[in-house]
C-alpha cells in the first residue's frame, strides 16, 4: 500500500525546533522517516531533541540560530543543503511575543516582533524555496496563532505579524505552486509547551482554565499541533495549499446561547 505519510529520503528544517511544538514535530516527522535539521537559540535544547530523533533511526543535525538575523537565517538553509544535499520541508515554527499595555510597546520592541514573527518566515522560506524550485518539489508550513484573527491589545505587534504570516503563506503559495511547492499555514491555539506552562505556573492559573475556552474546553498538547504538521508536508495534502488552518479546540459556544438548567 503507498504510504502518502512517509517522508523517508526527506530532510525538514524546524525552528524553534528545541522545545514544544519544535520539538513534537521532530519526533513526528522523523518517525515517519525524515531526517530533521534542529534550529533555535538553545543549544542544549537542540542536542537533546537531535538525541531522541537518532534513537528513532534518523539523522539530525543541530544548527544554533537566531532566526531574526537574516545572515543566521540564510546560513541555517545553507549548512542544511551542505550536510544533506536538500531541503524538502521547512517548519516555520520559531517565534514568540510579550504582554505590554498598547502604550508601552516601544518601537525597538515592535520591529523584535516582526523579525522573530514575520520577517523571520519570509527570509527562511525565500532560501528553502531556492534549492526546492530547481527540484520541483517542497513543502512549507508556517505557525501562525489564534491572535492573528481577533483583537488582542496587550500582544497587537505578536498579533499583527501573524496576520502577515497568514497572508504571506497565500502569496508564497500562490508564487511556489507551480515549482510544486505547497505552503500552508496553522494558526494555533493555546498549547500546552514549556513557556505556556511555566507562565500559567508564575500566574498561578490553572492551564486548561485559560486555555479552555474553546469547544474541547482544554489547552492542546504539543504533538496535537505536529500531526497536523505531518498531514501538510506529506502527501495525504498533495492538492492543498495556500491555506491557514486552524487547530485550537473549536470554536466555544457564546455563554449567553447555552441553554441554562431548569
Amino acid at each position: 500500500m503507498n504510504d502518502r505519510f512517509d517522508l523517508s529520503g526527506q530532510v525538514a528544517v524546524i525552528t524553534g525546533g528545541g522545545t514544544g511544538i519544535g520539538r513534537a514535530t521532530a519526533l513526528v516527522l522523523s518517525e515517519h522517516g525524515a531526517d530533521v535539521v534542529l534550529a533555535s537559540r538553545r543549544v542544549e535544547n537542540l542536542e537533546n531533541v537531535a538525541r531522541e530523533v537518532e534513537d528513532r533511526g534518523r539523522r539530525a543535525l543541530v544548527v544554533p540560530t537566531d532566526i531574526r538575523d537574516p545572515v543566521a537565517c540564510r546560513a541555517l538553509i545553507d549548512r542544511t543543503v551542505e550536510t544533506f544535499g536538500q531541503v524538502d520541508i521547512l517548519v516555520n515554527n520559531g517565534g514568540g511575543s510579550r504582554m505590554y499595555e498598547l502604550a508601552d510597546w516601544t518601537l525597538d520592541a515592535w520591529e523584535n516582533m516582526i523579525a522573530l514573527n514575520l520577517r523571520s518566515v519570509w527570509l527562511l522560506s525565500q532560501a528553502a524555496a531556492a534549492n526546492m524550485v530547481p527540484r520541483g518539489r517542497g513543502a512549507i508550513v508556517n505557525i501562525s496563532s489564534g491572535a492573528s484573527e481577533t483583537g488582542l491589545p496587550y500582544v497587537a505587534p505578536y498579533g499583527a505579524a501573524k496576520a502577515g504570516v497568514n497572508n504571506l503563506t497565500r502569496s508564497m503559495a500562490a508564487g511556489l505552486g507551480r515549482h510544486g511547492i505547497r505552503v500552508n499555514c496553522i494558526a494555533v491555539g493555546a498549547v500546552k509547551s514549556e513557556g505556556f506552562l511555566r507562565a500559567m505556573a508564575r500566574a498561578q492559573r490553572d492551564p486548561d482554565e485559560v486555555g479552555g475556552r474553546n469547544a474541547l474546553g482544554r489547552a492542546g498538547m504539543p504533538d496535537e499541533i505536529a500531526y497536523p504538521i505531518l498531514f501538510l508536508v506529506s502527501d495525504a495534502s498533495s492538492f492543498l495549499s495556500g491555506e491557514t488552518i486552524s487547530v485550537n479546540g473549536g470554536p466555544a459556544v457564546p455563554t449567553e446561547l447555552v441553554e441554562q438548567p431548569r
